[in-house]
């Protein structure tokens, strides 16, 4: 497949779905019309014929049942038509997400975090951002976990491969996606970031397990029925309806008080619930090959499916809340203990199923942040699945690029490190290049390890832990220098190689807050200590005596560079590395450029 399929797909999408909403909002119309036309004629009908008070009533029910049939039919086309618009939206952001407008999608500016090892360095979040490029999830849940995977990347290889496999399949069933999508956004709750699954329900029971209330429920219906008996064979009165009605009455007015209650708590969390039906319904439905999404579909299959289990609530809550309703409160409830009843299979409904709920909504965060995953691999059929290697250390990539730059500008470049305790150093002139080489190698390591394809011809990786410096910043509240953030980033890194951790370490110009002499002295020391320590990574400067260490670590140390070249009075960069230290350097030319004199 490549880039003319994929946007061939959205945009066969947008014209099909185009083409079924003309005939629906003219079926919507016309249903609409034959609504109105039901009332005025049952109108005129009754009017014509109101002294025949039997025909009247037969109009008037016949009119009413048409009236509610027309209304399911007419709230099923509108249902119709809201599908086709969402899905036509959906395409249409892809469509715009192919050409590098991700504005449409959520970048989650509130996981932007300063102090982590490597997402503020790398723009992993916020606006054109790498999750705003790859996130499509349609549940807080789904994106919470998805930016849990950016924080957190996997470090173990089996894994890795487990969420490779299952973004490989996913990619192949976007159908299946956009419906997944389609059906999160018709039933997007607006109260979901106050959700909280894991005390939604708690486990104190009003009336489940009281045995006085478990008892009234069948005996109080078994006394009526026994009167009716007895009044059907002449053995007792109808009058004696009376005191039991109040009597019964009474005794349920007692347990009004916690009906209301369970009434008031558990019917909101029921309409919660409900809006996740049909996407725990869509994931139990799918055939799935790949062992991960099929060990975490069975999880909403346990015992009972997520979705049926939810929908047995909801019947609940709604025969509840039709008890409660007037008249049928003073028929229902003392004649069949309804509101008990029902309240006592809404307890027993939580103690069946409250445990269940943090696995059926672990296994939807899942499959919401896969379906981002893939989603991705879908619309980037370029891209390759890296391979994930146990040796200590491997990074080799071959013809790698910044997903986020337009592959049709991007210049790709190659990179080796194929054993520990190695170092590049990277040297060059201002915007060759350097910096985004530097978070190109940052962003498809991140993307290597949550089991995501990369923009490589090819790429090998271990999955070590990422640590970056290439954008420290001073605190004016933690009243800290740039250069004491700096030190305390470098301190970190240190102490994490003194644990016996496996870094993958790319630093941009190391000790820039501080001056000439002390940089050169601490950055040669700095690297030696990174060496001794079995470090491996990158490292960008513009301080040509870094290019030394070379020649007195051959096995440790390789100088690469990017160039400028000054043609016409012009500078010219072709961005592509280069083995051996930078000959070129900027940045009076930039300044004379700039109007800045008196430098010769």
């Amino acid at each position: 497949m490549n880039m003319q399929a994929v946007q061939n797909f959205y945009q066969n999408i947008i014209d099909k779905e185009k083409k079924k909403l003309h005939p629906l909002k003219k079926k919507i119309f016309i249903v609409a019309i034959l609504r109105l036309l039901v009332v005025l004629f049952s109108i005129i009908l009754c009017y014509l014929n109101w002294n025949n008070r039997i025909l009247v009533g037969a109009i008037i029910l016949i009119s009413l049942l048409a009236f509610i049939l027309l209304l399911k039919f007419h709230n099923k086309l509108f249902y119709k038509k809201k599908y086709s618009l969402t899905l036509i939206k959906i395409a249409n952001d892809e469509y715009k997400a192919l050409h590098y407008d991700f504005t449409p999608f959520d970048g989650a500016p509130e996981y932007i975090q300063t102090e982590h090892s490597f997402s503020y360095d790398l723009d992993l979040f916020g606006d054109r951002s790498l999750f705003q490029s790859i996130n499509r999830s349609i549940t807080s849940f789904g994106k919470e976990y998805l930016a849990h995977l950016f924080l957190s990347p996997y470090l173990d290889k089996s894994t890795i491969l487990e969420n490779q496999e299952s973004v490989r399949e996913l990619a192949a069933k976007q159908e299946w996606i956009n419906h997944f999508r389609v059906l999160g956004s018709l039933n997007r709750n607006t109260e979901e970031g106050r959700f909280n699954v894991n005390t939604m329900f708690n486990d104190k029971y009003l009336l489940y397990k009281q045995r006085f209330w478990e008892i009234m429920i069948y005996l109080i219906p078994a006394f009526y029925i026994g009167l009716s008996i007895l009044c059907a064979f002449q053995l007792a009165s109808t009058l004696y309806f009376i005191p039991l009605w109040v009597l019964t009455f009474s005794i349920n007015a007692f347990s009004q008080k916690h009906v209301m209650q369970i009434v008031d708590t558990v019917s909101k969390k029921s309409d919660k619930l409900s809006t996740y039906s049909s996407l725990f319904k869509a994931i139990e439905k799918q055939n799935f090959e790949s062992n991960l999404l099929k060990n975490y579909q069975e999880a909403l299959k346990k015992s009972t499916a997520a979705s049926a289990a939810i929908d047995k609530l909801n019947r609940y809550c709604s025969q509840l809340n039709m008890g409660m309703a007037y008249p049928m409160v003073l028929l229902f409830n003392p004649v069949l203990c309804w509101g008990v009843r029902y309240a006592i299979k809404i307890e027993r409904w939580t103690e069946t199923y409250r445990t269940h709920l943090p696995y059926w909504f672990d296994t939807l965060a899942h499959f919401d942040a896969w379906n981002s995953l893939s989603t991705f691999a879908y619309t980037h059929p370029d891209y390759c699945y890296p391979k994930i290697n146990t040796k200590h250390f491997i990074f080799e990539g071959k013809e790698l690029g910044h997903p986020l730059l337009d592959r049709s500008l991007c210049v790709t470049n190659d990179v080796t490190i194929a054993r520990e305790k190695y170092f590049l150093v990277i040297t060059g002139a201002n915007m060759a290049g350097k910096s985004t080489f530097l978070r190109t190698i940052g962003v498809n390591h991140v993307l290597a390890c949550i089991g995501a394809p990369v923009y490589a011809h090819s790429l090998e990786v271990f999955p070590g832990n990422l640590v970056t410096n290439l954008r420290t910043t001073d605190s004016l509240a933690d009243h800290e220098s740039y250069f004491f953030s700096e030190l305390k980033r470098l301190k970190m890194i240190i102490d994490r190689l003194h644990s016996g951790e496996h870094l993958f370490i790319i630093l941009d110009e190391i000790l820039k807050g501080t001056n000439s002499e002390d940089k050169q002295k601490g950055s040669l020391a700095l690297m030696k200590q990174l060496i001794s320590l079995n470090g491996n990574g990158i490292i960008a400067t513009h301080d040509l005596v870094l290019g030394t260490l070379e020649q007195n670590y051959p096995k440790n140390v390789k100088n690469y560079s990017f160039e400028a070249e000054i043609i016409n009075d012009e500078l010219s960069f072709d961005y592509k590395i280069k083995e051996g230290m930078a000959k070129n350097m900027n940045a009076t030319f930039l300044m004379k450029k700039m109007g800045i004199t008196g430098i010769d």
